[in-house]
């Protein structure tokens, strides 16, 4: 994991490489795509996310393994977004292979869903002093992945009201009865493996990139 570990740490190029490599999945995503509704409707947590990231890079730039992490959450949505969940070809081919009942990309997602969020806003607690440690952090980190979580479906519910069968290939539950409940539990083992698995790597970033950032503000300051 060099890339993500070099020492200049608030340069802009890596995450303007991101950047322009996201765009080019979402123009692939856009053109071609299964149905215009639905790729709106799937694509729309990236289309948001981009901008705003763009607009607070200046105020508050992540580490390194967040804007990956965000970059990988907001390609897997785009294929998502392309061929619809339940038609992803990946995953057609795996469901066939070990005889499944069902297309389980969108449980993917849903996972990413957890995953994603947990770091960011594991960062965003500890890097603006709400909480920095212990077991407080896991769980203010779990309930804001949990309710992001929770948003989405009470989102899904509303466009199905709103579309009627029109919101099928968004909604995605392909027949399973219990598939918000499901989802909701993929995001929360989504949450649980980042902070499991990348809790020491992204405490070693922060560090670096509050180190980083002070000397660019010192050096800022010595030029005045």
């Amino acid at each position: 994991m060099t890339f993500l570990s070099r020492s200049d740490e608030t340069a802009p190029a890596f995450p303007l490489g991101l950047l322009f490599f996201v765009c080019l999945v979402l123009a692939w995503s856009w053109i071609g795509a299964a149905d215009r509704m639905t790729w709106w409707l799937e694509a729309f947590p990236a289309l948001i996310a981009l901008p705003v990231l763009a607009i607070t890079y200046k105020r508050f730039q992540f580490t390194r393994l967040a804007f990956v992490l965000i970059a990988l959450h907001a390609c897997i949505l785009l294929v998502g977004a392309h061929y619809t969940y339940e038609r992803v070809p990946l995953f057609n081919l795996i469901r066939d292979h070990f005889h499944l009942h069902r297309n389980d990309y969108d449980k993917l997602g849903h996972l990413t869903q957890g995953f994603v969020p947990a770091i960011i806003a594991r960062e965003i607690l500890i890097r603006r002093r709400v909480v920095a440690t212990g077991w407080w952090l896991v769980f203010l980190v779990m309930c804001v992945c949990m309710a992001i979580s929770a948003c989405y479906e009470l989102l899904e519910w509303g466009v199905a009201l709103w579309e009627g069968s029109g919101a099928d290939a968004f909604l995605g539950t392909q027949g399973d009865p219990f598939d918000t409940q499901s989802d909701m539990f993929c995001a929360l083992i989504g949450a649980a493996a980042a902070l499991l698995l990348l809790t020491r790597t992204h405490d070693s970033q922060i560090a670096r990139l509050v180190q980083a950032a002070s000397k660019s503000h010192e050096i800022f300051a010595a030029a005045e």
